[in-house]
């Protein structure tokens, strides 16, 4: 048995409390992978073609505003596409949202299909989200 095997977080185990999904997609000619990581309460989304974690944001709701609060924990504050996205994504989920976006965000035809190709993954994989 393995540490995290034995390890217990209000009566789960490591695996239950935390459970990751990986797929990919070309996208206009680029390959572009997705990990997903679900907790309790949220999740943590990485979208990229190369190993890198350029960037990091996170979004919740909040009980005083409908759009839910957004903010750039790591990487340039004037790269605002994994607030933003991490920001939607709480919306559709009202969940915690965790997104590091780690592609050209330049490209706006891309940050919509990236998004947009996240959503159908939730459709037909919501428990993994």
């Amino acid at each position: 048995m393995s540490a995290a095997e034995g390890a217990c977080f209000n009566g789960e185990t490591a695996e239950e409390a935390i459970s990751i999904h990986n797929f990919s997609e070309k996208i206009l000619e680029q390959a572009v992978h997705f990990h997903v990581m679900k907790m309790r309460g949220g999740f943590f989304l990485w979208v990229g073609s190369a190993p890198l974690l350029a960037n990091l944001a996170v979004s919740m709701s909040s009980r005083y505003d409908s759009m839910p609060l957004s903010t750039l924990l790591l990487g340039d504050p004037s790269d605002t596409t994994s607030s933003s996205l991490a920001q939607r994504l709480a919306k559709k989920t009202k969940k915690q949202v965790f997104v590091s976006y780690s592609l050209p965000s330049t490209d706006s035809n891309l940050i919509l299909l990236v998004e947009k190709r996240i959503k159908k993954e939730m459709e037909l994989f919501p428990e993994k989200f």
